[in-house]
């Protein structure tokens, strides 16, 4: 079983510590989003799990203490992602050298193979050109090269929660042929300091600018990291595009606080705030608590 922490939220930089307490007591509760009654037990002992992978934006409060689960030998990687936008966008998201040196750090604790970089999503306004990408991909890839061996990029998906906070800026849409021309600017540069290239759940081939469909949940790596067999298949509740395999998400909507305006997982800044001060550290659930009429069942 791999476990994905999280696609929902960012686990390691605001729910830390509640991540380690379950690990230290094996397992965790998740409720279904689409039926919040429904609860499931997930393990998270060492044997029940061949790797975790982390999601997030900035995992500083979290490496400390990552001996703990080092010493359970359970494997993990990191998704991490640094984007080339400022606080306009990504409005409480730390900044960028502070961002860059936790990367750094990150790599050289756990190793560049168990850190690999986002540039997701891409996205225009009018400030926020072509131009801009190419300088400021160029930039990042000049520090952070060294210390990870893949970037992961994909262009921006419009849900109806990331349409209405992106107003204010004005996004623009990317037709296929901008698409290209960034993914041929990316993949150069790329070229030129030795770092492999991927896709993540994009529609559009990208295999002329000589990319390839990555996998965010890659059985692959969680395998070679865990040393063990992993027989995972593709994840049919993602996106047709989406490469991943079969995962178990233990986070939660509506809880992640860096404010992006293009976050798909958040429904209001109101909603996050009233569960973010009501998380409890010491539950099995990172949000909220089990009720009354709540069933659970242990999910495999």
């Amino acid at each position: 079983m791999i476990i994905s922490a999280s696609r929902r939220t960012d686990i390691p930089a605001f729910y830390n510590e509640w991540f380690y307490n379950r690990i230290r007591e094996g397992f965790v509760y998740v409720k279904n989003p689409m039926n919040p009654r429904q609860i499931s037990m997930v393990s998270l002992k060492p044997e029940a799990v061949d790797c975790i992978v982390f999601w997030t934006k900035n995992p500083e409060k979290m490496i400390p203490d990552l001996k703990i689960i080092d010493n359970l030998g359970i494997a993990y990687y990191f998704q991490f992602t640094i984007t080339s936008y400022d606080q306009e966008i990504e409005t409480r998201v730390p900044l960028k050298k502070d961002i860059i040196d936790t990367f750094i750090n990150l790599s050289e604790k756990i190793g560049k193979e168990r850190v690999i970089w986002r540039y997701d999503p891409v996205l225009l306004t009018r400030k926020i050109t072509v131009a801009y990408h190419i300088k400021n991909f160029e930039n990042l890839v000049s520090e952070l090269h060294k210390y990870t061996d893949k970037c992961v990029i994909s262009f921006i998906d419009f849900y109806k929660k990331s349409q209405r906070n992106m107003k204010p800026v004005n996004p623009l849409v990317l037709d296929e042929q901008k698409k290209m021309e960034l993914a041929v600017c990316f993949k150069t540069i790329g070229d030129e300091y030795d770092l492999d290239m991927e896709t993540c759940a994009e529609d559009i081939h990208l295999f002329p600018a000589g990319f390839s469909p990555g996998k965010c949940i890659d059985d692959k790596l969680a395998g070679l990291l865990s040393r063990r067999k992993i027989d995972a298949r593709k994840d049919k509740n993602q996106r047709r595009s989406c490469g991943c395999v079969k995962s178990i998400d233990i986070g939660a909507y509506n809880t992640c606080r860096h404010g992006c305006l293009y976050c798909y997982a958040n429904y209001s800044d109101k909603m996050v705030n009233e569960k973010f001060h009501g998380h409890n550290p010491v539950s099995p659930l990172l949000s909220g608590e089990i009720g009354y009429n709540d069933t659970t069942e242990v999910k495999q």
